[in-house]
């Protein structure tokens, strides 16, 4: 059963662009990870300042052995250090930012996980 994690990012209006040009220019090393299944960047549209950073996943097993990957710690890490902080919220204490980058571009974030219960693709004629 395929797992779902959810980083929310909340972002101020003067961020927005920070963020996504953050997110566009990403190594996408998470695409070759094991069990990778699926990504997207959510912008909010309205009544809500928070992004959602929407990742799927074979299994928590999958999940887990990325988090602990040699090139997500490198890349956390740089990032953190470059924002001058430790970390920011994937599967941790929601910390303050998301360091990708010069200086946090998001004021905190947190983790939320789901299993995928029931899914539908589109029906083809």
């Amino acid at each position: 059963m395929s797992v779902v994690k959810i980083n929310v990012l909340t972002v101020s209006a003067e961020m927005r662009d920070e963020l996504e040009k953050r997110f566009a220019n990403r190594a996408g090393m998470v695409e070759t990870a094991d069990g990778f299944e699926w990504f997207e960047l959510l912008r909010p549209v309205e009544g809500t300042d928070r992004y959602m950073v929407y990742t799927r996943w074979r299994s928590e097993e999958d999940f887990q052995r990325w988090q602990e990957s040699r090139a997500f710690q490198a890349g956390h890490a740089q990032a953190a250090a470059e924002a001058g902080q430790q970390g920011h919220g994937h599967g941790q204490a929601p910390q303050q930012g998301h360091g990708h980058g010069q200086g946090p571009a998001a004021s905190g974030a947190e983790l939320w996980s789901f299993e995928v219960v029931q899914s539908a693709t589109p029906k083809h004629s």
